[in-house]
């Protein structure tokens, strides 16, 4: 599975590696993504997101129900 945040998109970006010397090569900075499960009441049953840390502010601040609800109208299984 990719890493990508089910809530809110984020994915890796690309940058560089910087030395002493200034030379630059390329890496993958990667998001802060968890693997967690929700219970969700109104359906009585538990579900799987992979989240990113700010994913997850967003699903305190909004409600789980809320977010899954957005997330199954733009086509995402759940």
């Amino acid at each position: 599975m990719a890493r990508v945040c089910q809530v809110t998109g984020k994915k890796p970006i690309t940058g560089h590696h910087v030395s002493f010397s200034n030379i630059k090569t390329k890496r993958r900075f990667l998001p802060n993504l968890q693997k967690k499960r929700f219970f969700l009441a109104e359906e009585d049953k538990w579900i799987s997101l992979k989240v990113s840390a700010d994913g997850l502010r967003t699903i305190n601040k909004r409600g789980l129900y809320a977010v899954v609800k957005e997330l199954r109208a733009a086509g995402q299984e759940i």
